[in-house]
């Protein structure tokens, strides 16, 4: 039987468990970049799980844009992340020229994120919602005028805090993104990311925030353009719409891969994207040379929908290790309707990769490798706040476990634990009270906890 970590006093309870830094962290905060005067983004230091121990690194501070001081943030005071705290000026990127070489030993994981993303999460009124062309709960695509409408209309639409939370909160997000930032803040898998992101206030602002959470960024490529950006709407109940705009954003092309950005690495990280198929073969067909293994998020239902054909050539070729679905994009991937059976997506899914995973939301999810076949309920989905990152979440604690080798079940526990520590607040990123819950819960189900360094 496993003893409950808040049995006994609040010191015995800090001895049992990791603890995380306070808001502040006590680290120094990023030196200015130099305008990110690179053609491959350095980091400013080594990830944390490389330097001295620590559980894990504290939030990343705030970068404001260089004219006039404000915070690189459409939608007025917020709460930047969780990294408000540490505000300090930047100067976006100029000049760009070649950079340094990657680090010697290669990240654990790999998250392929052509194109750099900003969030902009709010939680906002039905009303608004009734506006915004498209499916509510799904992910479908805007251009750069109807963001700006749909960011300005927000503030107008607010529903009040919950919990003294800020309705409103700019981080860097993408759902590759928010997964390794996840690996690397909670659970100290070494990560990179592979992309491109803009030359603006809003690329400073993604390389603060992943660089601070210990994601190296020597694979990520700056580039003259503009950053990607995307209204995540959240509902009283939790529930996100997200309004990407990606058609302005730069990206990274399939002839920039280079076998060295992948080599000695264990997983590539991918999320489905029809308008990026090029780069996903690409960046697939060199992982798998170098002996990666492959996991692959289905974006959305809309995603799923929309290009449903070239999504079952890709599984076809063999190549994805891994797939994770919810259960809209689960009944999108067989075309079935509302009433399809989450079973038959998940065998479905099995036939083509060695794990394959549906979550379910307030019922957890399941999970298939081989002939085994489990279900797991969720944890802490009645406290939800937003949802937002929920799926990309699961993914991190499922695939720590998959990296530690754990079974079948304990890796979708692990991700259960770690899908719910984010509904618990806003945006995608887990703030560290949060990872403390994390842990808590994984200590009372007899689960590998991190082993995380300073």
């Amino acid at each position: 039987m496993h003893r409950d970590p808040c049995e006994g006093s609040d010191e015995e309870c800090r001895r049992r468990l990791p603890i995380s830094p306070p808001i502040n962290g006590g680290e120094e905060a990023l030196p200015p970049l130099g305008g990110l005067q690179s053609h491959l983004l350095p980091t400013r230091a080594p990830p944390p799980h490389r330097r001295r121990r620590r559980p894990f690194p504290p939030p990343p501070p705030l970068v404001e844009r260089a004219t006039g001081g404000r915070p690189a943030n459409l939608l007025g005071p917020s709460h930047m992340g969780a990294e408000a705290e540490h505000p300090q000026q930047q100067q976006p990127p100029s000049a760009l020229r070649p950079g340094r070489e990657a680090a010697a030993e290669a990240p654990a994981v790999l998250g392929l994120q052509v194109s750099a993303l900003i969030d902009h999460v709010a939680r906002v009124d039905w009303s608004l919602l009734d506006r915004v062309p498209g499916d509510r709960g799904g992910s479908q695509q805007v251009s750069i005028d109807e963001l700006n409408h749909i960011l300005t209309e927000v503030n107008a639409h607010i529903l009040p805090s919950r919990n003294d939370l800020t309705p409103i909160t700019t981080i860097a997000g993408g759902s590759v993104a928010n997964t390794i930032r996840g690996l690397s803040a909670g659970f100290g898998i070494s990560t990179g990311i592979i992309g491109a992101c803009g030359d603006d206030s809003q690329g400073i602002l993604f390389v603060n925030n992943m660089s601070f959470s210990g994601v190296d960024l020597t694979r990520l490529r700056a580039k003259k353009g503009h950053t990607a950006q995307c209204a995540c709407l959240v509902d009283a109940s939790g529930n996100r719409t997200m309004r990407p705009c990606l058609s302005s954003a730069v990206k990274m092309q399939a002839n920039e891969f280079r076998k060295e950005d992948f080599k000695g690495s264990k997983w590539l990280v991918v999320r489905y994207a029809q308008q990026n198929m090029e780069q996903i073969i690409e960046a697939i067909r060199i992982a798998k040379q170098e002996g990666l293994s492959v996991s692959l998020d289905l974006a959305s239902f809309e995603m799923v929908r929309d290009s449903r054909a070239k999504l079952i050539n890709l599984l076809e070729t063999g190549n994805i290790d891994l797939c994770f679905a919810n259960e809209d994009e689960a009944r999108e991937v067989i075309g079935g309707g509302p009433t399809s059976d989450p079973e038959e997506a998940l065998a479905f899914l099995g036939k083509y990769c060695k794990w394959a995973v549906v979550t379910l939301a307030s019922k957890g999810c399941m999970a298939k490798h081989g002939k085994q076949v489990v279900q797991v309920p969720a944890i802490g989905e009645s406290n939800a706040v937003d949802t937002t990152g929920a799926g990309d979440l699961f993914a991190s604690g499922f695939l720590y476990g998959l990296v530690k080798g754990l079974p079948l079940e304990e890796c979708c526990k692990v991700g259960a634990c770690s899908g719910g520590s984010v509904t618990r607040a806003l945006g995608g990123e887990v703030r560290p009270e949060n990872w403390q819950w994390m842990y808590k819960q994984m200590h009372a189900r007899g689960l590998l906890l991190p082993e995380l360094k300073n």
